[in-house]
């Protein structure tokens, strides 16, 4: 008997999300941040436990603002709750139960649900036996409430198991050696993005974004031209830093990221323009890849 879904990765800016579903892949294909709402898109990885094929879900965090591209990320998110066979709302550990009744207000199909209690490892067990008993009230609500710590990788065989029992009977829906479905493109996007966030301060990694021109593949080395959009002028030159410091930085970590992946060798061209009001733009956002802006 095979199974087979998709599981929706839900939760506040920050709480682990894209962390989570690298650590269950083994691999890293979605670009991971410090900085709270680094994710924009939806992106999968593509899981395989005992005969289950689990096809994780890394959505934006659940938050509001007034930019357009803020609002393309909320619905990004609300759109992969309504659309999964499963979800699972991260909650770090220090989060305040009012942020999971939200998250049950949105939840409108009333999907099933795991409560997964992220960063165990930053709090006492005295402090996690007090979180998990305040979840107590809402226990009609989920399918099970499962501690992790991703770093040390603790729950994560439970956390599989109980999504393996909660999906439908499917054939599998991609080739068992499938990573995921996503263009090499977008994950290399991510990855420049993840080196902005990485390397520059401020507000300028959130004003700013990453178009990949053209990929040219050969079995030793793979050629990347890619251009970082930023919204104001200003901003181009700490893109760039002094005697171009900045950009070179962000390009040694950013190949640093695709050869990992890729296993072989990066070539990484960076080009910076300007481009006013971005994230404000629906129709240039459209032109860039978020189809659902409006």
């Amino acid at each position: 008997m095979q199974k087979a879904g998709f599981v929706s990765l839900i939760g506040r800016p920050n709480a682990g999300k894209s962390t989570l579903m690298n650590s269950l892949l083994g691999e890293k294909i979605a670009m991971v941040s410090q900085k709270a709402n680094a994710t924009r898109k939806r992106s999968n990885a593509i899981v395989m436990h005992n005969n289950a094929q689990i096809i994780f879900i890394d959505t934006p965090g659940l938050h509001e603002k007034e930019k357009v591209l803020n609002k393309f990320m909320l619905d990004e998110a609300l759109k992969a709750m309504g659309d999964c066979d499963l979800i699972i709302y991260l909650a770090p550990v220090t989060d305040l139960t009012e942020h999971y009744e939200k998250f049950l207000k949105l939840n409108k199909k009333n999907i099933p649900h795991i409560i997964v209690l992220s960063k165990i490892d930053q709090v006492s067990q005295e402090k996690l036996f007090k979180k998990i008993a305040s979840y107590n009230q809402y226990a009609d609500n989920f399918e099970a409430l499962i501690p992790v710590s991703i770093p040390r990788k603790v729950g994560h065989k439970d956390l599989l198991d109980t999504i393996e029992k909660l999906l439908p009977e499917s054939p599998f829906l991609y080739d068992p050696e499938d990573l995921t479905s996503e263009l090499i493109r977008d994950i290399y996007a991510g990855f420049i993005r993840e080196a902005i966030f990485e390397n520059i301060s401020e507000e300028v990694p959130y004003e700013s974004d990453v178009i990949i021109d053209s990929i040219e593949e050969d079995h030793s080395i793979d050629k990347i031209y890619a251009t970082v959009i930023i919204e104001k002028e200003s901003q181009k030159g700490i893109i760039i830093g002094k005697k171009g410091e900045a950009i070179k930085r962000i390009g040694k970590v950013a190949r640093r990221k695709i050869e990992e992946l890729s296993g072989k060798k990066a070539y990484l061209n960076l080009q910076v323009s300007v481009k006013k009001g971005w994230t404000k733009d629906e129709h240039f956002l459209k032109e860039i890849g978020y189809d659902n802006a409006q």
